[in-house]
């Protein structure tokens, strides 16, 4: 070897060492994984989907953590102040930032105060109420409701999810005059509902759709421009006298900003590994969950899409 292709050598060694020595080893413990909501409800289904494949590609427990309150925004906080190291991480829907949004405040930012990891779903919710409740259509329930003005209410998992927005975009739409009732999650919110506390709720599909076969709750439309293949009998609410009304909800994998990126990649790779397996890809369907395929930046713009949508939206139906 000639002395420059030893120096060649050398350099080309050092390099190699100093990119290893800035690689983090990753994980190094249990992964903690935050839910804004109470057990049970849609984002903790998903959660614990996702876990224990994550565990097993992982090499390491992937622990899911319940810290429901304030529309997930309890859970938001924790994560953005957390160690940017990929050891706690949160399944988000957009209730954490559209609850921001109603609000006007600035903490936790979904764009800037965290690492957009994964894309794990999308899902359109369902309109269900109590069987005692006399509608049995979007019709039927707007006459209703027209006839007592301020007098029903409507449940959801807190202010800013994908059920209270669903509800004032039905208010907004069809001019309406619907009672919010806010709970610390989705699963408490079905839990009156089906004891007939509370008449109504847009409800995420994998929440509530036991109930629903089991007859303790009635499903009156879904959420998408489309059917949803969970409840293909189901007519949409655009199809039901509301044109152009559509939520689709999403559940997202968020990480503390500044997150290294090849933990943020070694997540999203992970991640997509798991909503690959057929079993995975079967309970998700059988919610009228559609697993994503998102790397981690098409993720980051699709966030930044969905801010746009959900702020016009807030902005148009006047919540606050």
């Amino acid at each position: 070897m000639t002395s420059t292709h030893w120096i060649t050598a050398v350099a080309l060694a050092a390099c190699s060492s100093h990119v290893q020595a800035q690689t983090p080893k990753y994980p190094v413990k249990p992964v903690r994984m935050l839910v804004g909501f109470s057990a049970g409800g849609a984002t903790d289904i998903v959660a614990r989907a996702l876990a224990p494949g994550m565990s097993e590609l992982l090499a390491h427990s992937v622990v899911v953590e319940n810290r429901p309150g304030a529309s997930s925004q309890i859970a938001g906080e924790v994560v953005a102040k957390s160690p940017a190291d990929g050891h706690v991480l949160m399944l988000t829907t957009q209730t954490l930032m559209t609850s921001v949004m109603i609000e006007r405040k600035r903490y936790p930012d979904i764009v800037k105060d965290f690492a957009h990891v994964a894309l794990a779903a999308t899902s359109p919710l369902i309109l269900v109420v109590h069987p005692s409740f006399p509608v049995k259509s979007v019709r039927d329930l707007i006459q209703l409701v027209r006839s007592r003005p301020g007098q029903i209410n409507f449940a959801s998992g807190g202010v800013g999810t994908t059920p209270h927005l669903s509800g004032a975009l039905l208010a907004n739409m069809a001019q309406l005059q619907i009672v919010h009732v806010p709970y610390k999650g989705e699963a408490p919110g079905l839990t009156d509902v089906m004891g007939g506390h509370v008449p109504m709720m847009f409800s995420n599909v994998s929440a509530s759709l036991q109930y629903v076969k089991a007859g303790k709750l009635r499903a009156i439309a879904s959420t998408g421009l489309e059917p949803s293949p969970a409840v293909p009998q189901l007519p949409t609410m655009a199809a039901s006298g509301l044109p152009g009304f559509e939520v689709v909800g999403f559940f997202g994998v968020l990480a503390p900003a500044h997150t290294p990126r090849a933990v943020v990649n070694r997540l999203n790779g992970e991640i997509l590994k798991v909503l690959g397996r057929s079993d995975v890809r079967e309970l998700f369907r059988s919610q009228a969950l559609e697993p994503a395929s998102m790397n981690a930046a098409e993720f980051a713009d699709y966030m930044g899409a969905q801010v746009g949508r959900w702020g016009r939206i807030i902005e148009e139906a006047g919540i606050r």
